[in-house]
């Protein structure tokens, strides 16, 4: 257990306190760096748990972000399977579930966000899943695999998910509220690319269908029953309704939150409180970006990279998170698509590339200016689409020049 005062207490097990704890010994920080974590295991990457790991693909000693020894090399103290229970902003303490208290000089919170769950007839039967962890992705092969299964939700869970589980053996369907996968995010003219994807190998899918209930039998799941009527029958289900913030620690000290209900922070990820940072899912953090606006993202890739600029500004060098964020998603091996943005209103498609051969990217711009941009297939395209968000000038009515693949897109 740690004892005396912590230079740098990182409050959360996932890659944005790894990624900062690497940042902070890359540029030269002395004294004692503090890592926290409720999970078993050490900070590991999670996208493969929907995705490779749940295929077998990938062995769990092949998630970590870095192995044990290379904490202790940079003398990085790491607490798993502990959690950060009250946190004293005042005093600069944190008391942890081992009951022992301690003193922090700066404090990073990345406790990310908890599955949202659904509280519908039903919920408490046995079979009924949510995924967050690797030991959640370890419950559901072992559950699912082989059988009837039902996914709620029709974004990256459901759909992930329901491309792993087939190639498993698994007969899949997904119950979704929108009417295509996936088209909050990118639209229905991508959705229906993948939804494509996802039918051609069997995956059912019923679209702007929301659910009533789950039936059961001797305590386990075996039906899905939808507001419409529709029943499916059902050996077990995966929910992928969202995510939310966990805000619990920082709500009780005190910190100010922000309307979309993550931890408030400003473009250099700083909490209302000196000295305390925030980063990953639950930070709400004004990006210079998009114009000021406050936003949360949810996504490994800005985990890692707010954890390097949190690690930067609390060494003191008012640096603030001017990255485009970046999402990648697999559809097993049948369909692969990259993102950077996020768009939250476009009123205009540009369509670079061909869907029908499965090469293409799709630039979401708003007002004459470039808001997202989906590839599949053209990943070089992000390169461009990255710069020309950045930039956040307005291309002039351009737009539809971005559609000519003969254009020279470093020109633009």
């Amino acid at each position: 257990m740690p004892d005396g005062r912590i230079d740098y207490l990182l409050i959360g097990g996932g890659l944005a306190s790894a990624s900062c704890a690497r940042k902070l010994r890359e540029e030269g920080a002395g004294g004692r760096i503090l890592l926290v974590g409720r999970e078993p295991d050490l900070p590991y990457d999670r996208p493969p748990c929907s995705k490779e790991y749940l295929r077998g693909g990938k062995r769990r000693e092949d998630l970590p972000f870095e192995p044990a020894e290379w904490y202790a090399e940079r003398e990085i103290e790491v607490l798993t399977r502990c959690s950060a229970m009250k946190l004293d902003p005042a005093a600069q303490t944190v008391k942890l579930s081992t009951k022992e208290e301690v003193g922090f000089e700066r404090a990073l919170i990345a406790t990310g966000a908890n599955v949202r769950r659904l509280n519908v007839p039903g919920a408490e039967l046995e079979g009924i899943h949510y995924l967050r962890t690797v030991g959640n992705a370890d419950t559901i092969r072992e559950d699912a695999a082989g059988k009837r299964v039902v996914l709620i939700g029709g974004s990256y869970i459901g759909t992930e998910v329901a491309a792993s589980l087939t190639e498993l053996g698994s007969s899949c369907t997904i119950v979704m509220l929108e009417p295509v996968v996936l088209s909050r995010t990118f639209g229905e003219r991508a959705g229906h690319f993948f939804q494509d994807r996802l039918t051609e190998h069997g995956i059912v899918i019923h679209g702007e269908e929301e659910l009533e209930r789950f039936e059961g039998s001797d305590g386990r799941v075996s039906s899905v029953v939808t507001k419409s009527g529709r029943s499916i029958e059902a050996d077990a289900v995966i929910i992928g309704a969202g995510a939310v913030p966990d805000v619990m620690l920082a709500r009780s000290a005190g910190l100010e939150l922000g309307e979309g209900g993550g931890i408030k922070v400003d473009a250099r990820l700083a909490t209302s409180v000196p000295g305390i940072y925030a980063a990953g899912d639950t930070a709400e953090y004004e990006s210079v970006i998009h114009d000021g606006r406050r936003i949360r993202v949810e996504h490994w890739d800005v985990a890692l990279t707010q954890g390097r600029t949190a690690a930067l500004n609390m060494l003191g060098r008012e640096q603030p998170y001017d990255v485009v964020p970046y999402f990648f998603s697999d559809l097993s091996d049948w369909a692969s698509l990259e993102y950077v943005g996020p768009a939250y209103d476009w009123d205009q498609e540009i369509v670079r590339g061909s869907l029908d051969e499965g090469a293409f990217s799709i630039w979401y711009l708003h007002e004459g200016r470039l808001a997202a941009a989906l590839s599949v297939g053209r990943s070089e395209d992000l390169m461009h689409a990255r710069r020309l968000i950045a930039g956040g000038g307005d291309l002039g009515g351009r737009g539809e020049e971005l559609a000519d693949l003969d254009l020279d897109l470093a020109a633009v």
